[in-house]
């Protein structure tokens, strides 16, 4: 299912407080709040997709796990953005060094973007709305996504200051200088 967007400016503005408090007391509803206040109601996806991401998490922290380099976060995590939006990517990863700098409350959304972010396209999901989402990781710092689309084999690369990189039907991905010496087999994903 697509995610549903209420659009509440003028009428009733939602600040980053009141939408944390919001998905505090709502906390089965998985939401996301734009830069402009709008809210996003996102429903949850079928069993391939879950699995997908299942395996790109698992994958990311395995990696994580060897090199010690920073935090791997799954869908359920709030990133307030600087722009001003709150964000939930697929799989997320943020430099350990970050976090430490910031020392950040851990019961509250992260007060920054991500280092590394994956969206992985579900079969419902809206290409363009995907593709925006990104975009907006990358203005906001974001170093490295991928927007990964199983369905038609492809993926988009998201790299500061440069246009999305589109790839079909790559066999792995690298983690570049971002995620040193990580590398990310498809076939699993193309083939769940």
């Amino acid at each position: 299912m697509t995610p549903f967007t209420l659009t509440l400016n003028p009428v009733v503005p939602l600040t980053r407080e009141q939408f944390y408090k919001l998905c505090q007391v709502n906390h089965d509803i998985r939401m996301e709040r734009s830069h402009t206040g709008d809210l996003i109601l996102i429903p949850p996806t079928g069993w391939g997709t879950g699995k997908r991401n299942a395996d790109l998490t698992t994958e990311l922290n395995l990696w994580n796990r060897q090199t010690r380099l920073g935090v791997v976060f799954d869908s359920s995590t709030g990133f307030s953005l600087p722009n001003g939006s709150d964000r939930s990517p697929d799989v997320a990863w943020v430099q350990k060094s970050r976090i430490e700098a910031i020392a950040p409350d851990p019961s509250r959304f992260l007060p920054l973007a991500p280092d590394f972010v994956i969206e992985l396209r579900s079969a419902t999901d809206k290409l363009a709305i995907l593709q925006q989402k990104m975009t907006e990781y990358q203005e906001c710092g974001v170093r490295l996504g991928w927007l990964i689309d199983p369905q038609n084999k492809q993926v988009e690369i998201y790299r500061p200051g440069h246009a999305p990189e589109g790839l079909n039907n790559p066999q792995q991905l690298s983690g570049e200088k971002v995620l040193p010496n990580f590398v990310l087999k498809l076939a699993d994903i193309w083939d769940s």
